[in-house]
């Protein structure tokens, strides 16, 4: 994984009740700054000659704008739902909208026919259980599935995640390690195809180049030229 020469570190100070945690790059470079990734990641790039004490002030200075810039991205990430999971609650799978039906029987499963996400429940078993336990399987299948098609796309830059991840996440929809894992949120299932490849296209490219820099931006491009119209069209759906 490559990011620009620096030296890395990770700090935190408190700003009223709330702990900010930054990343600190230090480089040969003339200005600081300041950016807050839209995985609500804040990245502090500055001098090498600049001291911590004096890095630590200046992003202190800055907090209520980083505060404010988090809370923007805040409104891309997952939120809890209240559902009941009783029939005729809507669910989304694959981009297309589902009515969920609700049936006692003898045993538990989960089909899909035309428009009806239908749940089967046996004595003593929750309807949540059955259907988020069927999401995380299809999730597994489908995100393996496609990692297949995007891996193939970064062959000649030698690049490979060392673990594909797929668990139900609270705060993100996805996620990309320094250990070279990837994470994806098992309710991504929700989105369509092109949008869960936008993610794997979007986390593999930081594999090359970590930070949200312009050769981030630049690959990103390379690599999936529409991927603007797919990004949006995720955020509409899960926000």
């Amino acid at each position: 994984m490559n990011s620009e020469t620096a030296k890395v570190s990770e700090h935190a100070f408190k700003y009223g009740s709330k702990e900010i945690k930054f990343s600190l790059l230090k480089s040969d470079r003339k200005q600081l700054r300041i950016e807050v990734t839209p995985e609500m990641d804040i990245v502090v790039k500055a001098p090498e000659h600049r001291s911590l004490k004096d890095i630590i002030d200046r992003v202190k200075q800055k907090s209520p704008r980083i505060i404010k810039q988090r809370i923007f991205f805040e409104q891309f990430y997952p939120k809890i739902t209240t559902r009941k999971y009783i029939s005729w609650e809507t669910f989304f799978f694959l981009g297309k909208e589902y009515i969920l039906r609700v049936r006692k029987a003898s045993h538990n499963n989960v089909s899909i026919k035309d428009k009806t996400l239908l749940v089967e429940f046996s004595n003593n078993s929750e309807v949540s259980t059955i259907l988020q336990k069927r999401y995380l399987e299809q999730a597994k299948n489908k995100f393996m599935e496609y990692n297949q098609n995007i891996q193939k796309k970064f062959t000649h830059y030698w690049v490979s995640p060392k673990k594909l991840i797929v668990r139900r996440m609270k705060s993100r929809w996805w996620s990309c390690s320094k250990a070279w894992n990837i994470t994806l949120n098992t309710d991504l299932i929700q989105a369509p195809r092109w949008c869960i490849e936008y993610v794997l296209n979007h986390e593999y490219c930081h594999l090359i180049e970590f930070w949200h820099t312009r050769k981030f931006y630049e690959l990103q491009k390379e690599t999936m030229s529409d991927w603007s119209k797919w990004k949006n069209k995720l955020e509409k759906l899960l926000a």
